[in-house]
């Protein structure tokens, strides 16, 4: 009980209100009144705290004050002399360089050295004339299962008919077969929408783009003079440039150009620049 009310004696304390006067010494008029009590006090105390050290952090980040402050920006300052350092690392070495050019074209305009000598001068450009590298035990071992595992390649030649082993594009079925003479130099393809198209071999992303006509096109170079062109697709897997495995998916089928008249994947196999049936290549 006595704490409960030395606590309730407190707060009175703290709320009660004192009243500050200004009079005129000499007619002792009121000019001006003021009524507070410690509570308020503590509370304004408390906001022109917070207020200034608001102001204060503003100023310190948004002006050039804060690059006076110890340890503020140690983080920046560490990134930018790294960055100075390897800037200045790849200079020296540039400049190396062409210190060592300099030095053996003046040597070779006077006559001092001959032009085959200059690999033995420039230590950064020797090379040594036995190519026949040493392999390490790890390097042998590589190649050995790679050469071992690349036998089995469904892309790689037949060792005993000497021909490529072509890849289905995808299982569906043929809606219109390969007529030249109607310069319909390939076979159509009928599947489910969203079916896979694999590349027939490995190879090349030549072109990959679309056509009014044909749709999303991809077409691939591989070994030996074939081209294989993949049309009417709904979406490209790949881009020009990169190297694709045989059965590797490289598009999805679809509907596109003004040529399709359904889902449907037309096929086409290019040898030395003449179409040829894929149907003699690949069992569908």
């Amino acid at each position: 009980m006595e704490k409960k009310q030395h606590i309730k004696s407190l707060w009175k304390r703290i709320r009660f209100k004192y009243k500050l006067l200004l009079f005129n010494e000499s007619t002792l008029e009121n000019i001006w009144s003021f009524r507070l009590s410690q509570l308020s006090v503590i509370v304004y105390l408390g906001l022109f705290a917070f207020v200034l050290i608001v102001l204060t952090s503003v100023i310190i980040i948004l002006t050039p004050i804060r690059n006076y402050l110890p340890g503020y920006l140690d983080v920046e300052i560490r990134q930018e002399i790294l960055k100075n350092a390897m800037t200045a690392d790849s200079l020296e070495k540039k400049i190396a360089i062409q210190a060592h050019y300099l030095e053996n074209l003046t040597a070779i305009l006077s006559g001092n050295i001959s032009v085959d000598s200059i690999r033995k001068i420039d230590s950064m450009s020797y090379t040594v004339s036995n190519y026949e590298i040493p392999r390490g035990e790890r390097e042998t071992a590589y190649v050995e299962r790679f050469e071992e595992e690349e036998k089995y390649k469904i892309n790689t030649l037949n060792p005993e008919s000497g021909e490529l082993v072509f890849h289905k594009p995808l299982k569906g079925v043929i809606s219109s077969s390969f007529r030249d003479d109607k310069s319909h130099f390939g076979i159509d393809l009928t599947a489910a929408f969203e079916t896979k198209v694999l590349a027939t071999l490995d190879g090349t992303v030549v072109y990959a783009g679309y056509d009014g006509n044909f749709g999303n096109i991809i077409t691939l170079q591989h070994d030996n003079d074939f081209i294989s062109i993949y049309m009417h697709n709904d979406k490209l897997l790949k881009k020009i440039g990169e190297h694709v495995l045989a059965g590797e998916a490289i598009a999805i089928i679809g509907n596109s150009g003004k040529l399709s008249s359904g889902i449907h994947l037309h096929f086409e196999i290019w040898h030395k620049g003449i179409p040829v049936n894929p149907s003699k290549f690949i069992d569908f």
